[in-house]
């Protein structure tokens, strides 16, 4: 296991032969002006592989969300640069390479799980259609097979947020992005998402940002785990997780992973 220490200002490494997908460099974040200035993010540096899961760890507070807003064009950067793909986020915006899942589903309570995941192609200007996912099939990928008509209060919780996953992976993005999303959910439903979600990676390839403030599910998830420091939000460390690529909820018993999580949590601990 490498765990990579990244100071204010310092480039912490891909540490991957795979191409970046996402690049951020000496970039900060500031709400407000003048007296009322909050920096939210300072002097971040950090690549993220093509096709790689990273999770993202940190105290309440410490930019995690402000970082995938960043990323998303949600966010402007008041210092430094972000490139996706070699592309501004506006342009990857524009490109429709990423897709975001919240950690509230936002379902239209008055349409059907599949016309929740059609929705993006009908909101976005259409386009070629092989250039886009079944709504179908992405609801069989993520276990949804034959509820394709079902309302929202028809669904449970962690079915909403299936949904929610599906219609992100309508448009084929080549980055998900990911702000707690299975935060609000119980814990076996939360357990059941996280394989899936590691199912789903697999077999599309899409490149997965993915911020937890669990530290068993940021290890069990991620290929990396950035830990961000809090007051402004600064990298700290950039840690390889290394854990097999395969992984099932059975691992969290083993001592490599009690080990990694014991290291995540005394981060943790140093950026508050």
């Amino acid at each position: 296991m490498a765990v990579a220490e990244a100071t204010a200002g310092a480039s912490a490494p891909a540490g991957s032969t795979q191409d970046v997908a996402i690049s951020v460099r000496n970039a900060s974040v500031v709400f407000g002006e003048d007296d009322d200035q909050v920096v939210a993010l300072s002097d971040v540096s950090v690549d993220f592989a093509d096709g790689g899961l990273v999770t993202i760890l940190g105290p309440s507070g410490c930019g995690k969300s402000t970082l995938l807003r960043l990323v998303a064009d949600l966010v402007p950067a008041a210092e430094g640069e972000v490139s996706v793909f070699g592309h501004t986020p506006e342009e990857a915006r524009r490109r429709r390479d990423f897709a975001f899942v919240f950690q509230d589903a936002t379902l239209l309570p008055w349409r059907s799980a599949i016309d929740n995941v059609r929705l993006p192609l009908q909101v976005g200007g259409g386009g070629k259609i092989e250039q886009h996912a079944s709504p179908e099939e992405l609801l069989a990928l993520v276990g949804l097979k034959g509820r394709e008509q079902a309302l929202p209060h028809e669904l449970s919780g962690g079915m909403r947020q299936r949904v929610s996953i599906a219609r992100a992976l309508v448009c084929r993005p080549k980055i998900l992005l990911m702000d707690e999303p299975f935060g609000a959910l119980d814990e076996i439903t939360r357990d059941k998402l996280n394989e899936e979600l590691l199912r789903i990676w697999q077999e599309t390839g899409t490149t997965i940002l993915f911020v937890t403030h669990s530290i068993p599910e940021a290890a069990f998830l991620g290929e990396k785990t950035l830990v961000l420091s809090a007051h402004p939000g600064r990298v700290l460390a950039y840690v390889d997780v290394d854990l097999p690529h395969e992984r099932a909820l059975s691992i969290r018993d083993s001592l490599e992973f009690v080990t990694i999580t014991a290291m995540l949590r005394d981060l943790l601990e140093k950026a508050s």
